[in-house]
C-alpha cells in the first residue's frame, strides 16, 4: 500500500515535548507490514509507575485489548509494546499465544513481570501476528532507550495516518512543574466507543491508579468519545495512561483532593487535542466539522443526534462538495430516534441561519452560505427547542480519498 499524501489539515509544526522522568522509549523496524519505517514502539517505565486505561467496547476486541483488560486491575506498569501494520484481532488461539510471547519477550528485555507489560496492536484485522517478529527486536530496543524526541514514538504507531499526533501540557503544583505528554494514531475506522484507535499518555505526576482511572474515564467522553470519521468502532481501541510519580509533589490519592480536578483539566486538554488531530487526519479529509446540538431533552439525547449527523455519509459528502445541503441535516435529526419536533428545528452553518420553524429561513442567503462552506473548519448547529441538553461531536468530510485509501488497504 503506497503512502498517502499528507492531509491538508495537518499541523504546520509539531510540539517539541519535554522528557518525562521515569519513562524512556525506543522504536524499531520489525517488518510486520511496512518496509523501511519503524513499526514497533517499546516504552519502559520506572518501578512505581501506575497505569489506567479505557478499552474498546467492541464485541470483537483484539488479543492485545484482552491482554490489557486483564492487566489493568493491577494498576502497575513497567513496559508498553505497540506494533503497527497488524491488529492481531480475530486471530483466535494464535492471537492469544502471540500476545503472551510478546509480553514474555518484553518482560525479559525490561526485567519485570508480564503482568506489568501492556500491549497494543493496530492494522489489518484477521491476519495472524507472529510473535517471532519481536524476537531479538525488543532485546535490542531495550539497549538504546531514550527520553526524547517524542515525535519518534508517534511515528512508529502510524498506519494510514498521514502525520504523527502528539500533544502535551505543563502545570505547576507548589512551584513544581508537572508534565503530561500524549501520542495517538488514528485515521480511519474511527467512531470510538471509549477512546481512539491507539493513544498513550504519560505523566510524572504521582497519582493513585484508581484516581487516574477515574479521571481518564471522565475526560475521554468529551474528547475521544466525541469524534467520528466513518462511524466504525475499531476492534483495537486502546487509551492507556501511565504516571511515573517522579515529580516532587505530594501524591494525589483521592478524587476529593482539589488538585485532582486541576490535573484532570490538563489531562483533558491533551486528550482533546489528540482527538481533534485524529479527526483532522481522517482518511481523505479536507474539512474539520463541529456538529453542535442544543435544546435537546438531555445531554445524552443531544449527543446521539449530533452523532447521527456527524456519521451520515450524505451530510459528510455534501460538506466535501461544499454544498450547504441542510435538508440532509434534517434527515439525520429525524432518523436519530431521539425526541425532536420538526416544526421547532433551527439549523445554522457557522453564524448563518439556514432553517427555522420547520422550513427554510426567510433570511437564508445561498451565496453567503456557499462561501462559508469553502472554509477548512466548519460548524453545524442544530437547535431543537425542547430542553437544556447539548453536545458537540467532531467529524470530517467524506471524499473520494476515503474510498481510495480503504479500497486498497490490504494490497
Amino acid at each position: 500500500m503506497a503512502a498517502h499524501p499528507v492531509s491538508p489539515l495537518a499541523p504546520k509544526s509539531y510540539p517539541d515535548l519535554p522528557a518525562i522522568d521515569g519513562v524512556r522509549y525506543a522504536t524499531a523496524e520489525a517488518g510486520i507490514k511496512y518496509k523501511n519505517r519503524t513499526d514497533v514502539l517499546l516504552m519502559a517505565f520506572d518501578e512505581g509507575t501506575t497505569a489506567a486505561g479505557v478499552l474498546t467496547r467492541s464485541k470483537c476486541s483484539s488479543a492485545a485489548v484482552d491482554w490489557c483488560r486483564a492487566n489493568l486491575p493491577g494498576g502497575k506498569a513497567r513496559g508498553l509494546v505497540v506494533n503497527s501494520g497488524n491488529a492481531n484481532a480475530f486471530t483466535g488461539a494464535k492471537g492469544k499465544e502471540s500476545v503472551q510471547l510478546t509480553a514474555d519477550y518484553a518482560a525479559k528485555a525490561l526485567g519485570c513481570k508480564t503482568s506489568e507489560i501492556f500491549l497494543a496492536s493496530t492494522g489489518v484485522i484477521g491476519e495472524p501476528l507472529p510473535a517471532s517478529k519481536f524476537a531479538g527486536v525488543l532485546d535490542e530496543a531495550a539497549t538504546r532507550l531514550a527520553e526524547t524526541p517524542w515525535i519518534e514514538p508517534a511515528k512508529a504507531i502510524m498506519t494510514t495516518d498521514t502525520f504523527p499526533k502528539l500533544a502535551g501540557a505543563v502545570l505547576e503544583f507548589d512551584d513544581v512543574e508537572v508534565r503530561i505528554n500524549g501520542i495517538a494514531k488514528g485515521s480511519g475506522m474511527i467512531a470510538p466507543d471509549m477512546a481512539t484507535m491507539l493513544s498513550f499518555v504519560v505523566t510524572d505526576m504521582p497519582i493513585a491508579a484508581d484516581v487516574l482511572q477515574a479521571l481518564l474515564s471522565q475526560h475521554v467522553q468529551k474528547s475521544f468519545n466525541s469524534i467520528t470519521v466513518d462511524s466504525d468502532t475499531s476492534t483495537s481501541d486502546t487509551l492507556l495512561a501511565f504516571a511515573t510519580g517522579k515529580a516532587k509533589v505530594e501524591p494525589i490519592t483521592s478524587l476529593s483532593d482539589p488538585r485532582a480536578a486541576f490535573f484532570g483539566e490538563a489531562l483533558f486538554d491533551v486528550l482533546f487535542e489528540l482527538a481533534i488531530l485524529t479527526v483532522r487526519d481522517g482518511e481523505g479529509a479536507t474539512k474539520q466539522v463541529a456538529v453542535n446540538v442544543e435544546g435537546a431533552t438531555s445531554d445524552a439525547s443531544a449527543f446521539r443526534i449530533a452523532k447521527a449527523i456527524a456519521d451520515s455519509p450524505l451530510v459528510k459528502t455534501a460538506i466535501a462538495g461544499e454544498d450547504a445541503n441542510w435538508g440532509r441535516v434534517v434527515m439525520a435529526v429525524g432518523k436519530a430516534g431521539e425526541p425532536a419536533d420538526r416544526d421547532r428545528l433551527a439549523i445554522r452553518f457557522g453564524d448563518l441561519l439556514v432553517a427555522e420553524n420547520g422550513e427554510r429561513a426567510t433570511a437564508y442567503d445561498e451565496a453567503a452560505t456557499s462561501a462559508y462552506m469553502k472554509g477548512e473548519e466548519l460548524e453545524v448547529t442544530v437547535s431543537l427547542g425542547l430542553g437544556e441538553g447539548s453536545a458537540t461531536v467532531y467529524t470530517c468530510d467524506l471524499t473520494h480519498g476515503y474510498i481510495t485509501i480503504n479500497g486498497d488497504y490490504r494490497s
